[in-house]
């Protein structure tokens, strides 16, 4: 018997209690440390390290371009990446040389003071996405969260509206979806939210532009924070002609424009904002442009930076809310001139962009050769399967389209042979150290999983 997936589940079931029993035979130092960390809550220094295929996490040894060691000894090819983190690859020569020579050279890990390294990247982040003004955070969730208290203030509106199922690292303001009857509500399993979440936000579909203006209407939306595609529910691309939409309407309806850029830097040097020539009020971005190093930012346009600068009422020096004392600091905006100038480059999307075309079309054979009813979606150096054909257009049907026993069994078999994906959904990301080679064994292994469990 078959589900929507198109596979057996008793078949799924017994392939998956087989590939946990040799995933823990091949991890016994990992299984120990996990056991032992008793004084980490979860046992793991973040909760979500807790998503694990093999039911513990592979303890980490050691790691260099797509390549990582765990305790045990096993090798893999990581299409993880760090969920984007490491998009440059893992401890890039030029980000390692450029933090040891501000470390063990010049000192200063943290000094409230800016630097050059700041001055220069944060002009290759204006010329890459066009925005002219940046300031740094130390991670995308901070950016996102100063750039609406920022928009808040200028507008003075309350609301913030985002997309069903979007992902802006854990601020509260975009944790909600479309609810069965069609509004907003609470995205399950919100932790701790310090208001009812309709309060703060509206929320439309993605690729939904009647829902979006519906919600404009009400005309108290200070931005529109959203993502060029959708990526951590799964890759959901746009329709032709809908971010010009988004644009046209929120300009119609005195909304600014946030681009989270954080995880659609994959489509290329400036993003999906360049790659698709978008013209947003504000950038956010962070993971990939530290190189592996913690950093955000966020860019404003112009005429948002002077209007922000000339209110005299708005604190932004002091206890104003918008800030972190770590921030900018030296060794974070050296990491991101390195990572910006010398990994990342234009150059380097090339080859990316080519290796991921070469891992999506080889799935799209291996799919279609077993005549499974999945689909591939790609993003620049971004390739997802999903278990749904065609591929979803809205965040609330990629996450219907989920099925998270078909996803572990495919991530522990994958892991059981040396090939790691990004544990929360099927997604590769290519590095400028990812080769066809790679992209070949992902295949095959990938191919005699589905051997198995279909035939």
């Amino acid at each position: 018997m078959s589900t929507d997936s198109g596979v057996s589940r008793s078949r799924l079931h017994e392939l998956t209690v087989r590939e946990r029993a040799v995933f823990a035979a091949r991890h016994p130092g990992s299984r120990q440390r996990y056991a032992e960390a008793d004084n980490l809550f979860g046992r793991v220094p973040m909760t979500w390290m807790n998503k694990a295929a093999g039911n513990f996490p592979v303890y980490l040894d050691g790691a260099r371009g797509n390549r990582i060691t765990d305790v045990d000894g096993n090798g893999f090819i990581d299409f993880a990446l760090g969920d984007t983190g490491a998009m440059a690859g893992h401890s890039p020569e030029p980000v390692v040389e450029a933090v040891t020579r501000r470390i063990s050279e010049r000192g200063g890990l943290s000094t409230m003071l800016p630097t050059e390294d700041a001055t220069i990247a944060a002009a290759e982040l204006a010329r890459r996405f066009r925005v002219p003004r940046w300031s740094f955070a130390l991670t995308a969730t901070d950016a996102n969260r100063w750039a609406i208290r920022l928009l808040r203030a200028v507008t003075g509106r309350p609301k913030i509206l985002v997309n069903s199922y979007c992902y802006h690292g854990s601020v509260d303001e975009s944790l909600i979806v479309v609810g069965p009857d069609g509004r907003g509500m609470s995205r399950e399993g919100n932790v701790g939210a310090p208001v009812d979440v309709t309060m703060t936000s509206r929320v439309a579909e993605f690729n939904d532009l009647d829902g979006l203006e519906r919600e404009l209407a009400h005309g108290d939306v200070a931005a529109v924070l959203m993502e060029p595609a959708l990526t951590n529910i799964g890759i959901v691309l746009p329709e032709d002609g809908y971010l010009a939409g988004v644009r046209e309407l929120t300009r119609r309806y005195g909304t600014y424009l946030i681009n989270d850029e954080t995880h659609t830097f994959s489509a290329g040097p400036g993003g999906a904002t360049a790659y698709w020539n978008l013209d947003p009020d504000v950038v956010t971005i962070g993971k990939a442009i530290g190189g592996g190093v913690p950093v955000g930012a966020y860019g404003l346009s112009d005429e948002l930076a002077a209007t922000l600068l000339g209110r005299a009422d708005l604190d932004l020096i002091d206890m104003g809310g918008v800030g972190g004392t770590l921030a900018g600091n030296p060794v974070s905006m050296a990491a991101t001139r390195a990572t910006l100038t010398e990994v990342l480059t234009d150059e380097a999307f090339g080859t990316m962009i080519g290796t991921a075309t070469e891992f999506a079309e080889g799935l799209v054979g291996i799919i279609q050769r077993y005549g499974l009813p999945w689909s591939v979606s790609r993003l620049g150096a971004r390739v997802e399967y999903r278990f749904t054909s065609p591929a979803p257009r809205t965040g609330t049907e990629s996450a219907a389209g989920a099925d998270a026993e078909l996803e572990d069994f495919l991530h522990v078999y994958l892991a059981n042979r040396g090939v790691l994906l990004t544990p929360f959904h099927n997604m590769a990301l290519m590095c400028p150290r990812t080769t066809f080679a790679d992209v070949t064994r992902h295949h095959e292994i990938f191919e005699a999983a589905l051997t198995e469990l279909v035939t």
